[in-house]
C-alpha cells in the first residue's frame, strides 16, 4: 500500500500556533507530511537560524505525529518548492489560508505550480478562527521589539527565544 504524502512549505521563523493548526488538519489529509523549509537568500535579519528552525520543527511536530498517527519529515530546500515537493515523493501541496490576501497570492502560485508540475496538486486549508491572525512575520517583528508572543507560538518556540 502506497502512503499519501503531502507536502508542506513555509519558512516557519518562527512556528507559529496558525502553522500548527494547518499541520493538524493536513495530517488528516495525508500519512506522510513533509514539512520543508525554505532556504531564503531575501529574508534578512531571521529571528532563529535556519538550523534552529529545523530543530524546533522537531520538536513541536513530534508530539502531533504520536496524536495523529502522522510520519513527519522534516527537511530544507531551496530552489523551487515544486521540486522539492517531487523529489520528497510529494503528490499534494499543502497551503495555509488566513485571508483573501493569502488566497489571491496563492492561487497565483497554483496557477504557475500547475504550469511547472502538473502531476502535483494544491490543497488549501482555511486558518481556524482562533489562529486565522497569526503571520510569522508580525510574531517575528512583535518579538524583535520585545513584545509579548506567548499567544502565537508553541511554548517550545518561546522557551528557545528566552534563552537566546
Amino acid at each position: 500500500m502506497t502512503h499519501l504524502v503531502g507536502f508542506y512549505p513555509g519558512s516557519f521563523d518562527p512556528v507559529t500556533n496558525g502553522h500548527l493548526d494547518v499541520i493538524e488538519r493536513a495530517c488528516k489529509l495525508v500519512d506522510v507530511l513533509v514539512v520543508a523549509v525554505g532556504i531564503s537568500a531575501t529574508k534578512k535579519n531571521p529571528l532563529f537560524a535556519h538550523a534552529h528552525r529545523l530543530a524546533l520543527l522537531e520538536q513541536v511536530l513530534a508530539p502531533v505525529g504520536r496524536r495523529t498517527d502522522t510520519e513527519f519529515r522534516i527537511v530544507e530546500f531551496s530552489g523551487l518548492m515544486v521540486n522539492a515537493a517531487r523529489e520528497n515523493g510529494a503528490k499534494l501541496i499543502i497551503r495555509g489560508l488566513r485571508d483573501t490576501t493569502d488566497y489571491n497570492y496563492e492561487m497565483q502560485m497554483v496557477g504557475m505550480n500547475a504550469q511547472m508540475a502538473p502531476d502535483l496538486q494544491t490543497v488549501f486549508l482555511p486558518s481556524s478562527p482562533p489562529v486565522r491572525h497569526i503571520s510569522a512575520t508580525l510574531v517575528r517583528q512583535i518579538a524583535e521589539m520585545g513584545g509579548d508572543i506567548s499567544a502565537f507560538v508553541p511554548q517550545i518556540v518561546l522557551k528557545a527565544l528566552k534563552s537566546q
